[in-house]
């Protein structure tokens, strides 16, 4: 019976499933299984580790069953990575599947695959300065645009002039955050040209860490005497540490909270519970799939499929054939979409808080 690997393990099968269609099968036989290594960045962001690592290796199963899969986390230090890579080549790895921990320090890991010939897939986060194949990324632009047209919504119902906000941001210089940042600020920027909002407060927290994005917050707050309309931020995990820091001050719900992403389960709990506005639903089962497709497709020698790309990323050494995929703003009024998608039931997102506004209705 087959095993398959979550992390430092080996697992092994013999026939190959055809990628969509038409794919060719793998080689049967006695033939030691392909290697796949999937490279995670850290466990602040916790869709890696809870959501992204089993439905890849799923995917993985199901399309190349051939096919070992070894899961490593480089817990947010970019030269552990580097190390993780030099080390999966090392081993034989026949395919890369890379989140990076820090774009800025991956250009050594690409560089390394690169001269080893080993494909790299790169799954959401970019990585620059070295070779890849292929990336997979839900596209980032539009995640700004869904948050930043949320929150001038928000903000158009303030009265006045001024309106005191403040922004929270990921990792400084990851091509995701600066993507994030424009797409917002095609919403904010002329409110803050008109005088509508002043930002009084603004930070990029490293790693995307919760504390760190709740500590700012905190300092914020005690800054601003709590003088704050909107809190803007770019994904759940801030957000929640955002809700924690105004939590603390009996200011949650009070202050809305707006720019979630991912729609992690303790995210949708928050909403439903009114203390954070909104997240990005980012289907991670079709990323999933469709990583483990192109992974799949390389092992069968097929390439990267052109039929599958709609653009590229610029990694500062090559145009990165990408795709890209929707993404859908989720609030309180909508939240049933996540729910239709079969990642969570209203049992979860309520069992904080039954007796809410939006549970009392699916209770």
């Amino acid at each position: 019976m087959k095993r398959r690997v979550r992390a430092f393990s080996v697992a092994a099968a013999v026939a190959a499933v055809a990628l969509g269609a038409c794919a060719a099968p793998a080689p049967q036989g006695d033939e030691a299984p392909e290697k796949v290594f999937f490279l995670l960045p850290n466990t602040t962001t916790t869709r890696f580790v809870e959501r992204d690592e089993p439905l890849f290796t799923d995917f993985l199963e199901l399309f190349a069953p051939e096919a070992a899969v070894t899961v490593r986390n480089a817990e947010g230090d970019p030269a552990r990575q580097q190390s993780q890579v030099e080390s999966a080549i090392a081993e034989g790895a026949s395919v890369l599947v890379l989140i990076s921990t820090d774009a800025r320090f991956s250009g050594g890991a690409l560089t390394a695959a690169g001269e080893a010939n080993v494909p790299v897939v790169l799954y959401d986060h970019d990585a620059v300065g070295g070779p890849a194949d292929v990336q997979v990324i839900f596209d980032p632009l539009e995640v700004g645009r869904r948050q930043g047209s949320r929150a001038a919504d928000l903000i158009a119902a303030m009265p006045g002039d001024g309106v005191k906000i403040a922004r929270v941001e990921g990792n400084f210089g990851e091509y995701g955050t600066r993507q994030f940042r424009l797409g917002q600020d095609e919403y904010l920027q002329p409110l803050a040209d008109s005088g509508k909002i002043r930002v009084v407060c603004e930070t990029a927290i490293d790693d995307w860490d919760p504390a760190g994005g709740q500590a700012f917050a905190e300092e914020c707050l005690a800054r601003e005497n709590n003088d704050i309309a909107l809190f803007v931020t770019m994904n759940d995990d801030l957000a929640g540490g955002i809700v924690a820091a105004l939590a603390g001050r009996g200011l949650a719900g009070r202050i809305p909270v707006t720019g979630g992403q991912d729609a992690n389960l303790a995210a949708l709990q928050l909403i439903a519970q009114g203390t954070l506005d909104n997240t990005i639903f980012k289907n991670l089962s079709d990323q999933a799939k469709v990583a483990a497709q192109l992974t799949t497709s390389i092992l069968h020698g097929d390439g990267i499929s052109e039929e599958m790309v709609n653009g590229t990323i610029d990694n500062q050494y090559m145009a990165v054939p990408t795709v890209f995929l929707p993404v859908q703003n989720i609030t309180k009024d909508n939240l049933d979409v996540v729910v239709n998608s079969g990642f969570y039931t209203w049992q979860q997102i309520c069992a904080p808080d039954p007796a809410s506004a939006v549970c009392g209705d699916h209770s």
